[in-house]
């Protein structure tokens, strides 16, 4: 097999040979192509009449309105009902059975009682069968979103608020008025979703639906790395069966872990060992499920498994009762009237709810586009943003937190056969049916497999840690963003977090752009392509000029850097030119005026360095040829006692700026380009550019960069135009040949 490859391989590259192209054409520049070429009537429409079409109401815009906004419209008339409907029902089922358990344990996440992630299951569900684009992501709670919200939670209603004054229990639970403090956590769960929600929803309306850009992979992959490090600590107490407090805020992970060490004689060992059991138990089921994905019909349901029988215990042996075993408690039935969140609780909730908006949207926007991009179709991210946000805001009023779409569910969803979002839709009403009907039964249920099921599910994040090395093989600075976002999410908290590696992720982008890669290309012989000399053996200079190349924009950040690099590169510096130009001419001067005693003055130009030498007589200096920009001088025999003196300059004559990796300049760098021609012209060097894009060439035009005596006859299509163009116009001097004077 290996040799049938090799062998098509060369058949690919003797017939890639064999193609072979031939242009004719004159040498263009902008001047010229500006009267060969005829450019197209501008549109003349004003931005009034512009808005005044967009504002214009017809059926056609109407209906095309609805279906963006309800994505069900366009596909649910024409559901195949045999083809997908039992997918999706097999589907819908599996994923509600995951769904359920989840729920309950992510509402500890979010310092919540159990039912509300019930409610967070159930409407947003709901809502985004109707307004979401994507097929197969399950919409709900979310770890990394949860442990955010809880993190709002406890910030803002922090057991100490809540102590019983006459409370006399060693408890620490029972000294804090628990009721009163879950409800006051609830608010500030309910207004943080409201919030986020309509941050959403207004993006997605502005179409901001790109913001999710900045962050990056790396960036996410570390951040989630480290929420899924909050969340195993923060579970640490419940499976261990420990009293402690809950932290926020700056280094929460730290005082997490010492407050259960500090506690960890008092673990109540009926709660470790049922927590373990469970966790091995997921665990090889979470494996089973994995090797034998293509033969199991559907995935083995290990956490519905894990909360009947962990129930069933629990409830059979009394284990709250004998064991002193934290269960879920009180679970009421039904569902509750929708209420206004507190909007005094605003004014400390913005910075938070904008995180909890971009991470989640972040989350299902990247998710959906895997999903598409498997079978065949597109998500409009703009949609996106707004369909999760009316998730978020309208169901905060029946008392839910921040959902996202989850990996996990998704995946089952997808592996199930789920074909449409009528599988999430059968999902959310299941878990109506439980909250309605039977919520009851998992009163009993241990805290402690609660924690097992978030326990487990994060191993695939933990996963993440394989990153490191591939990105350092890859990438210094994608690993630099990893890791910064990991230790600063860690570290800090979530929401500073998730600053930090943001801002970190911008100045990574500045750093790039203004520090770019330059080099001097050369000819590649026969071919037509310019690379970098110092690259390839390959590529050879022409003689009199110099072409620069930069793989970036000139903007304010970089223009001197660019300046400064065209100098280094190519090796010639205007002013030291001009320098030089100054000594020879005094010397010059001093050598007329002084006729009783001649001497050979001779001005050495080298590596931009200017020396004089007084030669005695019977010698006379010559310079060698140029050789990468730097000259030497020879000295020779000569019967003459007239002074000869070199010109202290390169024989460059012309030197190209390559900017066919530009796409932007700014007003500064127009000027510290324009700046730099001139000083050239001083030295009798010309500058000119090669591989201007039209949208770069009309930023030129914007800026006034052209003048009477700058015009675009500088301007050249490509890199050989300028270069055929300098061989046929270099009107510049020899200054490195002296002939002999004898």
């Amino acid at each position: 097999m290996d040799q049938e490859e090799v062998v098509a391989a060369a058949a690919r590259e003797d017939e890639a040979s064999q193609l072979i192209y031939r242009i004719e054409r004159p040498v263009y520049n902008e001047t010229l192509i500006q009267t060969k070429l005829l450019k197209r009537k501008e549109d003349t429409t004003t931005n009034c009449q512009k808005l005044a079409e967009k504002f214009q109401c017809s059926s056609e815009k109407a209906k095309s309105a609805a279906l963006s906004f309800m994505p069900i419209l366009s596909w649910l008339p024409s559901y195949p009902v045999r083809k997908y409907l039992f997918s999706d029902v097999v589907s819908g089922l599996s994923t509600g059975v995951v769904q359920l358990p989840q729920g309950l344990a992510y509402a500890m996440l979010a310092a919540v009682p159990p039912v509300y992630g019930l409610y967070s299951s159930f409407y947003p569900v709901l809502l985004y069968t109707f307004f979401g684009t994507s097929r197969h992501i399950s919409v709900g709670t979310f770890a990394v979103i949860s442990l955010m919200i809880g993190g709002v939670a406890v910030r803002e209603a922090p057991d100490s608020m809540y102590m019983n004054i006459n409370a006399t229990g060693s408890n620490a639970s029972d000294a804090i008025n628990v009721e009163l403090r879950d409800k006051s956590r609830v608010q500030v769960a309910v207004m943080v979703t409201t919030l986020a929600g309509l941050i959403q929803i207004v993006l997605g309306l502005l179409r901001f639906g790109f913001v999710a850009i900045y962050l990056t992979e790396p960036l996410v992959r570390g951040f989630t790395t480290a929420a899924s490090m909050h969340v195993v600590i923060s579970q640490l107490k419940y499976l261990l069966g420990v009293e402690t407090q809950r932290y926020s805020g700056f280094l929460s992970a730290i005082y997490s872990v010492k407050a259960v060490l500090s506690r960890i004689t008092s673990t109540n060992i009926a709660t470790f060992l049922l927590g373990l059991g469970c966790i091995i138990f997921l665990y090889v089921i979470k494996v089973l499920n994995e090797r034998f994905k293509k033969k199991l019909p559907i995935p083995i349901p290990g956490e519905i498994i894990v909360v009947i029988v962990s129930t069933s215990i629990s409830y059979g042996l009394s284990l709250s009762k004998e064991y002193k075993v934290h269960v879920v408690g009180n679970i009421p039935t039904g569902l509750r009237p929708p209420a206004a969140p507190n909007i005094s609780l605003l004014p400390n909730l913005v910075t938070d709810s904008f995180a909890i908006a971009i991470v989640g949207f972040s989350m299902d926007v990247s998710l959906a586009k895997i999903f598409a991009l498997k079978h065949g179709y597109s998500v409009d991210g703009n949609q996106e943003l707004i369909a999760l946000g009316l998730c978020n805001f309208i169901s905060s009023f029946f008392q839910t937190f921040a959902v996202t779409c989850s990996m996990s569910r998704s995946l089952v969803q997808e592996s199930t056969g789920g074909k449409t979002q009528i599988a999430g839709l059968l999902a959310s009403l299941l878990v109506l049916v439980v909250v309605v009907a039977i919520g009851f039964v998992f009163e009993p249920l241990p805290q402690t497999a609660l924690a097992a099921i978030i326990m487990v599910n994060l191993i695939g994040m933990f996963k993440q840690f394989r990153d490191i090395p591939s990105l350092w093989r890859t990438s210094k600075i994608e690993l630099a963003i990893w890791v910064i976002a990991f230790i600063a999410s860690v570290l800090l908290g979530l929401d500073y977090g998730l600053l930090v590696a943001v801002t970190f992720a911008i100045l990574t982008v500045i750093y790039r752009t203004q520090s770019p890669k330059s080099s001097i290309l050369g000819h590649v012989a026969n071919t037509g392509l310019y690379c970098d000399v110092d690259e390839y053996e390959e590529a050879a200079e022409y003689e009199g000029i110099k072409i620069f190349h930069s793989n970036s924009s000139i903007y304010f950040a970089n223009s001197d850097l660019y300046v400064n690099s065209l100098k280094e590169k190519t090796g010639l510096n205007p002013e030291h030119l001009q320098a030089a130009r100054k000594a020879q001419k005094k010397q010059k001067e001093k050598a007329n005026s002084n006729q009783s005693s001649p001497l050979k003055i001779c001005a050495k130009y080298k590596d931009e360095a200017v020396t004089h030498e007084v030669l005695p007589q019977g010698h006379v200096a010559v310079a060698e040829d140029q050789k990468n920009g730097q000259f030497g001088d020879r000295h020779g025999d000569s019967a003459s006692e007239e002074a000869v003196f070199l010109e202290p300059f390169s024989t460059v004559h012309s030197i190209i700026l390559d900017w066919t990796s530009a796409t932007f300049i700014d007003s500064v760098g127009a000027k510290a380009i324009r700046q730099v021609i001139k000083e050239y012209a001083t030295v009798d060097v010309r500058v000119v550019i090669a591989g201007c894009n039209r949208n770069l060439l009309a930023e030129l035009d914007t800026l006034k960069f052209f003048t009477k005596d700058l015009t675009t006859d500088i301007l050249f299509p490509t890199v050989h135009d300028a270069v055929l163009h300098c061989q046929h116009s270099n009107s510049h001097p020899s200054v490195a040949a002296v002939s002999d004077m004898t």
